[in-house]
């Protein structure tokens, strides 16, 4: 069926289940009766019996899981512990641990527990107490959440043998450049990177090839390694806003590589437009410290086929005004739709 043709009362419902999406979660009342030998603080719907919902129960203690449960939701509640035993029945075969939204520490999660779940896909382990990642021991593990926590350290082997671990998403925490040295080098499938709003000084080091985003907003970065991005040849979408960066950090041509589509580095100390490739299609500049409109850093030849794929750029809030802009600039950036001066 096409998109737009979608009835009118299943695009209400989409939006009304919007919170949901991170989870590919329904609420319970949309699933039907809850199945036998569900654990009685939860419900494991009928037409739905290898989940288990225990979100939003005011819980302290995540209640043992039958067998048979693959997908299990705990976010929302007072957890403070997981002790002994609760996953014994499903050691194999839980692919799913959604536990964000708790109370729980690193002291309070006993052995016997996450250290037993060898079938892991996916572990959300968001707005919890934790100083120090959670790891299970599962090979196939796919994407791991701990986003605002109290991390304060990563020790380096961890990932090791997680090599289909695709996404990270360790934001708002409290690690440093040093806590993060060696930490990515295991996950060799790895896409999707975000160390945004922690206290790094300078881009995460030792990440495998195969990334295509990398996000590490607000934090103390002022510098890029000369060569950093020739390591990443599929890398994207790299977001570095709201740093320290200056001029002299900036090497030349750090920038020029043909893989990224989108580039920001707005709100960062930067007094000149750094060179970028032609491939580029979004580059984010303002609320920098720009002086000069040099049309060389987005084109060193103008011609019939010499010309910059921007489609998009942001220079408001620097030095900089539309008429700063040579002549030359319509053939050079003849496919920029947007350029945003003020």
């Amino acid at each position: 069926m096409s998109p737009l043709r979608v009835p009118l009362l299943a695009v209400l419902v989409s939006m009304a289940l919007c919170q949901y999406y991170d989870y590919d979660y329904e609420p319970f009342p949309l699933l039907g009766p809850s199945g036998p030998g569900c654990n009685q603080e939860c419900d494991c719907p009928i037409n739905f019996p290898s989940a288990m919902y225990c979100d939003n129960r005011k819980l302290k203690f995540v209640p043992i899981v039958p067998t048979g449960i693959k997908y299990l939701y705990l976010q929302n509640n007072q957890i403070e512990a997981i002790k002994a035993g609760v996953f014994d029945n499903v050691t194999a075969d839980l692919r799913w641990l959604v536990l964000d939204n708790n109370y729980i520490t690193n002291s309070k999660i006993e052995k016997g527990t996450i250290d037993k779940l060898t079938a892991l896909e996916k572990l959300f382990f968001s707005y919890n107490n934790l100083t120090e990642p959670v790891i299970p021991p599962s090979k196939v593990l796919e994407e791991l959440k701990i986003m605002h926590n109290k991390l304060s350290k990563f020790p380096s082997g961890l990932l090791t043998d997680k090599e289909n671990l695709t996404s990270i998403n360790l934001q708002n925490n409290q690690l440093t450049s040093d806590d993060i040295a060696g930490a990515f080098k295991g996950p060799k499938k790895l896409m999707s990177l975000d160390v945004s709003h922690n206290k790094l000084k300078k881009l995460p080091a030792g990440v495998p090839s195969s990334l295509e985003i990398l996000y590490a907003d607000y934090n103390d970065i002022d510098s890029v390694g000369a060569g950093y991005l020739n390591k990443l040849p599929s890398l994207q979408y790299l977001r570095i806003s709201h740093n320290k960066l200056v001029d002299s950090g900036i090497p030349a041509g750090v920038f020029n590589v043909s893989s990224l589509v989108e580039l920001d580095l707005s709100f960062n100390k930067l007094q000149s437009i750094p060179e970028i490739n032609q491939k580029l299609e979004q580059l984010y500049l303002q609320a920098n410290e720009i002086n000069k409109f040099d049309l060389a850093s987005f084109c060193k030849f103008i011609g019939p086929v010499n010309y910059s794929n921007l489609k998009h750029l942001r220079l408001d809030a620097n030095n900089v005004t539309i008429s700063s802009m040579p002549p030359e600039s319509s053939n050079c950036l003849r496919l920029a739709s947007d350029i945003m001066f003020e």
